[in-house]
């Protein structure tokens, strides 16, 4: 019978090289069981348990992100100027060029979170635009801007932005026409005018002071008058083209992100939380790709609805092989269509803009598919 010294002299120089001998003499032998019978495995075969590869790959990946952002000039001048994120200076760097928007407009941002194309549109149509932001992730939006959580590529969301619109514009123009004066209420004529000039000229203050029993009569539209105002109002709405029904934005602004299914890390709420990894990507170029040309897809219908004519539309998507039927697309709908790359984007980043100005008002997207 061998002593414990020697026991240990031969354990370690059966070791591993890349392990000492006190983690051998530490780790507890293991039994396996083969066909039916119990044999000892030798420790130095033992692997010791390791985080998932998964883990680490996220653990490295957000210390690269935080480093990045922490060396990043826009991500630090978002800071400074109050900005949600460094996306803001993407859309001003394609105003700035293209005068996208304009005072009073209507501004629909899909995919908002978490604001910062809200913000810069906001700021560029006050003080009387409006901004609508769509997103399924729950977002804090910035103040002024209305939006509405959920999935935008359901009907039913897509609908009830459509019928939200479309009760702003009508409560708008039920306030125009009664803050306006009735077409039908009487003007004084010049012959009157000139009559009270004649006869006020040389009286004095004394003169023109009220008797006490003078009588002031105020002339009102009646309600004829009214109802025949209001009946004209309808009449010059309704002779609109029925195309423009339902036309009511001026801006559509598309920065959305496809997500993909989770595959690992599903004991991390952070990973597990289909919401924070809506904004990122695969890493897989076909793959982020294919994801952009359907958001696209589906926010240029949404704009064939909903769009004004000579009204703008921009999308984010990722470069490939579809993405010339897209701009095929565009530019049978709109006057000009630009590819952008603006400066604020990364370089090594595939991501891309379509900036397409001046919407033609007799071409929809289902006439040109």
């Amino acid at each position: 019978m061998r002593s414990i010294a020697s026991h240990a002299l031969h354990a370690a120089s059966h070791a591993s090289p890349t392990r000492p001998a006190a983690a051998v003499l530490g780790q507890p032998c293991c039994s396996l069981l083969v066909a039916g019978r119990s044999s000892t495995s030798a420790p130095s075969h033992t692997a010791l348990p390791r985080a998932p590869e998964a883990q680490a790959r996220w653990s490295s990946s957000n210390s690269r992100w935080k480093q990045r952002q922490g060396s990043d000039f826009y991500a630090r001048e978002a800071r400074v100027q109050g900005l949600k994120s460094r996306a803001a200076f993407k859309l001003l760097e394609m105003d700035a060029r293209y005068r996208l928007f304009r005072r009073g407009q209507t501004v629909v941002d899909l995919g908002y979170a978490p604001g910062s194309w809200s913000q810069v549109a906001l700021e560029r149509t006050k003080p009387t635009g409006k901004v609508v932001g769509i997103d399924i992730i729950p977002a804090q939006p910035p103040r002024g801007v209305s939006t509405i959580q959920g999935n935008f590529l359901s009907p039913g969301v897509q609908m009830l932005v459509k019928d939200y619109l479309l009760e702003v514009s009508k409560r708008e123009e039920l306030d125009g026409r009664r803050r306006s004066p009735s077409p039908w209420s009487p003007s004084p004529s010049p012959s009157a005018s000139l009559s009270s000039e004649v006869h006020s000229a040389g009286t004095t203050s004394a003169d023109e002071a009220p008797s006490d029993h003078a009588t002031t009569i105020v002339d009102t539209p009646s309600y004829i008058d009214t109802e025949r105002s209001e009946s004209v109002d309808s009449e010059s709405s309704d002779s609109a083209s029925s195309e423009e029904q339902g036309r009511l934005v001026d801006v559509v602004l598309s920065d959305m992100s496809e997500p993909w299914l989770q595959t690992a890390g599903f004991s991390s709420r952070t990973l597990s939380n289909p919401y924070d990894r809506m904004m990122n990507t695969s890493g897989m170029s076909f793959r982020d790709h294919a994801g952009s040309m359907d958001l696209c897809h589906a926010a240029l219908t949404f704009a064939s609805d909903t769009l004004r004519t000579g009204g703008h539309f921009v999308c984010k998507f990722y470069q490939g092989s579809e993405d010339k039927q897209l701009e095929t697309k565009l530019r049978k709908m709109f006057a000009k269509v630009h590819r952008e790359k603006p400066d604020s984007s990364r370089n090594e980043s595939r991501e891309a803009f379509f900036v397409a100005l001046r919407r033609k008002g007799d071409v929809t997207l289902s006439s040109i598919e």
